[in-house]
């Protein structure tokens, strides 16, 4: 029961009631409000209606909106009044107001619209708790093969997600921006005056994430023949059932070339086969955006000493036409987003990648995380070998403790195994890093209590033993003499008597001590004390196998694993030449080119007849430009001044249609390699010629007998392949930057300028590994 008004509060809500009432009679509604005086004029809220017509006389529809001017006042000055009403006064009237219309019982229309907004608000809220229930009920059913749903689910429990940690920092892969923050931007920029007399250039405002453009670089015009697709539901079905997967949530995509790209590609695979190192620039001179053949010339610089600069430049430039392709579809940043290592299309890019893994630690370690984001269950190039160093030596070791516990995660909920999917936290470089980076956390956080680290570089220990004595050696520590003499921590040097996945312990255990041994420099007494207490005085003859290192041995029984490692350690083969030793002798001896190290066995696709089926040649005689064919001429002149053996020579490559073919580079592809040959053979080669040509009258065509490949001198395939890549003549010249030929250009346009042109010596004995 409400509690009893006493008169002065009886008054107050009189006048309150008087006010309301006023209100609702004389002011006019919103909807009054919101129609114009046209609106009213033809019937709105304010006319008069008789017999469903609304009667509105002039003078009528002034004062109408004069009255509607008097209401919004009205409205105005409402609120003040209810204020005034409500605060208690000595001013009050000694007499309650003079009696005015009571309102109406019913409820007042704001009143009601108020109460209906509260009703219509609280189901709206129920709604959406409904909702959300749904959504946390049906998140906790999906399985653990759903990354997208588990971002969702540990986002909200603070916990980092696969997809989370395979998300790339784009403002982290600019080196140059890192080299600033470390030594300032003067140093930097006067290093990179001194290194280029072009950095005074002018930098096109291009966007890229991956690099920073140059002002050395060809003008980008467009994708260059790289386009983009997502793969089909069919084709993600077949690459799944290709690997013996079980389907995950994550969009796959691959590159495609355009006609003209493939055609580039099938001229560039005949210069890397005729060992023609001018080839390249020629390709760069038709297409300069040509990945596969910026990758082999950056080799070339890096085979060259002093030459690393510009090496890391042309790797650069590969990556932007890559990125190109990217654009608008494929992102770094979700972690979900792959490419299919079996299309050849593809492979460049990792090979791109793989090579930028160098330099700024920072830099380095998203490039290495991008590598491996793209593919992580395969990892063809063995990005997480990088990472378990550049993790620590960048200072991003959480992050590898939650990438470890991801995963600890997964094989605890699916029984230890993910079906010949990479597990890294398998991998015995991690389960050494992960100790190290608990140590280094405990040492940030000043503990002195060092158990976790402890136990961590214990269990390690016990489940691989092979990189105890590695690591020891590399410190400089003493370890205790039965733990060294014990045939479980003998050095391997090759896989002779060991199974291939043993071979892969004992090779990824040299891979990770001979790259992270600086990081344990200044915790090596603590390795060398905790190893001691490791393990007892008395030790059994043969350890026994723990979970995680039978884990990892049937892991790598999947031979497509296996492969990453080979292919890492291929790739690098300059820093670790001495871990071949561990590769099987039937991987090195296969076939394998420096533009495409060691195909994946699940390969769809690749560099060979079925790939350029139906595609010419760029450098055929049929797509070969007039202006092209001078320049090849001018060439040939530089290339071979005596004018008489010049055409000795056209006429001996005209003659054999066999050399034609061996060489679709034309008649400079053969004359670099004839000045490979052996004086003795060049010479009889000489003499023939000069006898069939006297035979022939003296024609001066050139011409030649057919039968003198059959009878007087004959060049086999294997005679070719036996000659050594050392240019005999001067070497052909680089191509000015910017001066390219135009494949298009109309067959009657020549060229009459004469281009100033560097000569550049390039040996290519790398392009067949």
């Amino acid at each position: 029961m409400p509690p009893r008004l006493n008169k002065r509060q009886q008054r107050e809500l009189e006048e309150l009631e008087a006010l309301k009432s006023s209100e609702v009679l004389n002011s006019p509604s919103d909807e009054e409000l919101e129609a114009g005086p046209s609106d009213r004029r033809n019937g709105g809220a304010g006319g008069v209606f008789m017999n469903g017509n609304a009667v509105l006389t002039a003078e009528e529809s002034e004062e109408e909106e004069e009255q509607a001017v008097k209401s919004k006042k009205v409205r105005l000055s409402v609120k003040e009044e209810k204020k005034k009403a409500v605060e208690p006064t000595t001013n009050a009237p000694p007499h309650p107001p003079k009696p005015v219309r009571e309102p109406p019982k019913s409820t007042p229309v704001h009143s009601t619209v108020k109460n209906e907004k509260k009703a219509q608000k609280k189901a709206r809220q129920k709604e959406k708790k409904a909702a959300n229930d749904e959504l946390d009920q049906a998140l906790a059913e999906l399985s653990i093969q759903y990354p997208v749903s588990q971002k969702i689910t540990q986002a909200a429990s603070g916990k980092s997600s696969l997809a989370d940690l395979l998300s790339v920092s784009l403002q982290h892969l600019d080196g140059e921006a890192e080299m600033r923050r470390f030594f300032g931007s003067r140093v930097v920029q006067a290093s990179r005056a001194e290194g280029s007399a072009s950095s005074k250039r002018k930098v096109p405002n291009v966007k890229s994430n991956l690099t920073r453009f140059q002002p050395t670089w060809w003008a980008a015009k467009g994708r260059e023949g790289l386009s983009l697709r997502a793969l089909s539901d069919e084709e993600v079905g077949a690459k799944v059932e290709r690997h013996h997967w079980m389907p995950m949530q994550e969009k796959w995509w691959t590159v495609e070339y355009s006609k003209k790209y493939t055609s580039i590609t099938k001229a560039f695979m005949g210069t890397v086969l005729s060992g023609d190192p001018q080839g390249f620039w020629d390709l760069l001179g038709t297409l300069p955006w040509h990945a596969d053949t910026l990758l082999q010339i950056s080799e070339v610089y890096r085979h060259r000493e002093g030459r690393n600069a510009q090496a890391v430049d042309f790797i650069d430039r590969a990556l932007f036409t890559y990125e190109r392709a990217f654009m608008g579809a494929f992102t770094f940043t979700t972690g979900l987003n792959r490419l299919d290592f079996d299309r050849v299309e593809n492979r460049p890019f990792f090979l791109a990648l793989h090579r930028q893994v160098t330099g700024c630690v920072r830099t380095a370690f998203e490039f290495a995380r991008l590598l491996y984001s793209i593919d992580p269950w395969t990892d063809p190039h063995g990005a997480a070998f990088h990472l378990d160093f550049v993790a620590i030596k960048s200072g991003m070791h959480e992050w590898l403790l939650d990438m470890y516990d991801v995963f600890e995660d997964r094989l605890a909920k699916n029984g230890g195994q993910l079906q010949n999917r990479l597990i890294p936290s398998l991998l015995p470089g991690w389960a050494y890093a992960r100790a190290l980076a608990l140590r280094i956390s405990e040492d940030a956080r000043k503990e002195e209590d060092h158990t976790a680290s402890s136990e961590a570089l214990k269990e390690a220990a016990r489940d691989f033993p092979s990189i105890v004595p590695l690591l020891a050696d590399k410190l400089d520590v003493p370890i205790p003499a039965n733990v060294r003499a014990h045939k479980d921590f003998k050095i391997m040097t090759d896989r002779y008597y060991l199974s291939d996945s043993m071979g892969i312990l004992h090779i990824l255990s040299h891979l990770y001590v001979q790259r992270s041994s600086p990081i344990w420099k200044d915790h090596s007494a603590w390795f060398s004390s905790t190893i001691t207490s490791a393990f007892p005085s008395t030790l059994p003859s043969t350890l026994p196998t723990t979970g995680r290192r039978k884990s990892f041995l049937n892991q790598y029984e999947n031979p497509h694993l296996r492969y990453s490692v080979y292919r890492h350690i291929m790739v690098l083969e300059t820093s670790y030449r001495h871990l071949f030793s561990f590769i099987p002798k039937q991987v090195l001896e296969a076939k394998s080119l420096a533009c495409d190290p060691l195909p994946p066995l699940t390969k769809i696709s690749e560099y060979d007849d079925e790939f350029f089926k139906s595609v010419e040649d760029a450098f055929s005689s049929r797509s070969r430009t007039r202006r092209q064919r001078a320049v090849d001429e001018r060439r040939l002149a530089q290339m071979i001044p005596d004018a008489a053996f010049r055409q000795q020579l056209q006429g001996f490559f005209d003659a054999n249609p066999h050399f034609q073919e061996r060489f679709p580079g034309g008649i400079l592809q053969f004359a670099q390699m004839m000045g490979q040959l052996p004086p003795d053979v060049l010479e009889d080669l000489l003499v023939v010629e000069a006898a069939n040509v006297a035979a022939a009258g003296g024609g001066g065509g050139g011409g030649m007998p057919g039968a003198f490949g059959e009878e007087d001198f004959v060049i086999d395939d294997e005679q070719l392949a036996a000659v050594p890549p050392v240019p005999m003549f001067a070497p052909f010249a680089q191509p000015m930057v910017g001066a390219f030929v135009d494949d298009e250009e109309d067959e009657g346009e020549e060229d009459d300028e004469d281009e100033d042109e560097d000569e550049e010596d390039i040996s290519v004995s790398f392009l067949l590994l």
